[in-house]
């Protein structure tokens, strides 16, 4: 048995690229000196997100980056060994800007997956993506996506189907809009991040890495809260609201041997009875 050590970071980051770098190559170091072989930073860490959701803050938005330009392959040098998921304003080539996170390690980029759920106003400042696909990576089939993405069942459903042995779910969840609780901890839209979490890593009976950014942006507050979430939806460490890495330790094959072993979710689906189109094409 080959145990992955893995970690999911809560930090903050705003619009300054070169003091963002700054907190990756320190968070990379830091999860190294761990032996984290796997690492998860939060959505838009490269640039920052945006600084509201319903533009009424100005708002031009992060630097836009080509996914095979100077920041990815810097962001790819610090990695080295380790596998880094890590968010960012990617610059299509079809001119348009997508929110997107990409994995990488040895100088080399392994996947790229741009955010398909746009909530509220980001859909005027960013192009939505659409599909969801799992890849290899030297710690594991891996399947990435964005924030709001894990609200739906689907997604992460998708790539448990394309066999993803780890979700990795990068994030800019903030509190609620109204009626914000004056500790994040307690807020409703923290509760529903966490519930999220577990749920997808339950009903897929996967790993889940969540990360999150912290602080505040604008008029938004982040509620932190990376996580690690074992296949049987088990918190097996989190940072809670505040900044920090959640770390934890797994067999990720017998893990999932374990999990899968009386009840397997993905086995036992009955796709003849959902919808009378999947019906026909079984």
């Amino acid at each position: 048995m080959t145990a992955l050590r893995m970690a999911a970071v809560a930090a903050e980051f705003g619009r300054d690229l070169e003091g963002a770098f700054a907190t990756v190559e320190r968070l990379i170091e830091e999860a190294r000196a761990d032996g984290v072989r796997l690492l998860a930073l939060p959505e838009a860490c490269l640039g920052g997100y945006l600084l509201s959701l319903d533009g009424a803050e100005p708002d031009e938005g992060p630097p836009a980056l080509a996914p095979d330009g100077p920041e990815i392959r810097r962001l790819a040098a610090l990695a080295g060994e380790m596998t880094v998921v890590a968010g960012y304003c990617e610059a299509g080539t079809d001119g348009r800007r997508y929110n997107s996170a990409v994995c990488v390690t040895g100088g080399d980029v392994l996947g790229n997956h741009r955010k398909v759920h746009q909530p509220l106003g980001e859909d005027a400042s960013y192009a939505s993506g659409d599909r969801f696909h799992a890849f290899d990576t030297p710690v594991g089939r891996i399947g990435m996506m964005i924030c709001y993405d894990k609200a739906f069942p689907e997604s992460a459903r998708a790539l448990a189907l394309d066999g993803a042995e780890i979700g990795v779910c990068v994030s800019a969840w903030p509190g609620a809009r109204t009626q914000a609780a004056a500790d994040l901890a307690k807020d409703r839209w923290k509760r529903r991040f966490d519930l999220f979490d577990r749920a997808r890593a339950l009903e897929n009976q996967i790993v889940w890495l969540s990360a999150n950014q912290t602080g505040t942006f604008g008029s938004l507050r982040f509620v932190g809260s990376a996580k690690v979430v074992d296949p049987g939806g088990e918190i097996l460490a989190d940072t809670g609201v505040p900044a920090g890495m959640a770390v934890a330790e797994l067999d990720v094959a017998q893990a999932l041997r374990t999990a899968r072993r009386s009840m397997g979710h993905l086995r036992d689906r009955r796709q003849d009875a959902y919808t009378p189109a999947a019906a026909a094409t079984v």
